[in-house]
């Protein structure tokens, strides 16, 4: 176990829990007319997606979430928690966040997301027991990018780091990045200091900071081609795609637990690729 951690490992993540509606068009959508299409419901959210991972594997993990106090939140709290994830939820009078993705036929997503809830989660929600154990925080980058979601990712940023844990950041989006910021992004980074930093080569060109000068583990995943840590390139198998949702979660939960328990950046890698590519055999971005 990582720097001999006397205590369980615990993973905590901050974030988005969502109603994940997934759009895959059977030809091009047609203007001002029906299109056929496959259309599936399910949980979603980085932090929730990572979490869902995470509990796969047989780790235990905990989600710091706020959601809305409606019937929609409260199934994807309870669907949650039968995967085995412990949810610390804050409910709220808002209602729960949204996120239609449309998959095109090349596998490429495109997304519309109303964050819904997730987003007012602030320092006062917070209870310090919820982080005290934990060894590794995971922050994505959404939960960084607005107020007062942002002040209340610090706050526990702050509280894991008094208790010896470390941090991961995922950049999340290239879009998020352009909006909060490049410059004001690398200076966040710069300061937290995260041991670990996930981005897309979308992200890490947006950031346009050299990863390694912002991390202890800079891990650029790369999709389909697998991911490079360290300047090493780790090739992903080849696979038949059903949906790429949640393969960027399943790679990070799966890097983090393998780097937690005494593996090298690079043999975690390795597995990370692996789960990723298993992924995306799945319809949806969770695990079955």
């Amino acid at each position: 176990m990582r720097y001999g951690y006397p205590r369980q490992v615990v993973i905590v993540s901050i974030g988005d829990l969502v109603l994940d509606v997934r759009i895959v068009p059977e030809g091009p959508l047609e203007p001002d007319d029906d299109s056929p299409a496959s259309i599936a419901i399910g949980g979603g959210g980085q932090a929730a997606n990572f979490c869902a991972w995470t509990a796969a594997s047989g780790e235990p993990v905990r989600l710091v979430t706020r959601i809305g106090e409606d019937e929609t939140g409260r199934r994807l709290v309870s669907d949650l928690e039968a995967r085995g994830v412990e949810v610390r939820a804050v409910w709220a009078a808002e209602p729960t966040g949204i996120i239609a993705v449309v998959v095109g036929p090349d596998g490429r997503r495109s997304m519309a997301t109303q964050r819904g809830a997730s987003v007012g989660l602030s320092p006062d929600d917070l209870e310090e027991a919820w982080f005290r154990d934990a060894a590794l925080l995971h922050v994505p980058a959404y939960s960084l990018f607005v107020e007062p979601i942002a002040s209340a990712t610090r706050a526990a940023i702050r509280i894991v780091r008094e208790a010896g844990g470390m941090v991961a950041v995922d950049l999340s989006s290239a879009a998020g990045l352009r909006a909060f910021g490049p410059a004001h992004m690398a200076y966040v980074l710069a300061r937290m200091k995260p041991e670990l930093l996930f981005a897309t080569e979308a992200e890490a060109a947006t950031l346009a900071v050299p990863l390694e000068s912002l991390a202890q583990v800079p891990v650029l995943k790369l999709g389909a081609a697998g991911s490079m840590v360290y300047g090493r390139k780790l090739a992903a198998p080849e696979v038949k795609m059903v949906d790429p949702t949640g393969a960027g979660d399943a790679f990070a939960a799966t890097f983090c637990i393998a780097w937690l328990h005494g593996a090298t950046p690079v043999e975690a890698a390795e597995r990370a690729v692996q789960a990723a590519s298993q992924s995306v055999t799945l319809a949806g971005a969770r695990p079955i």
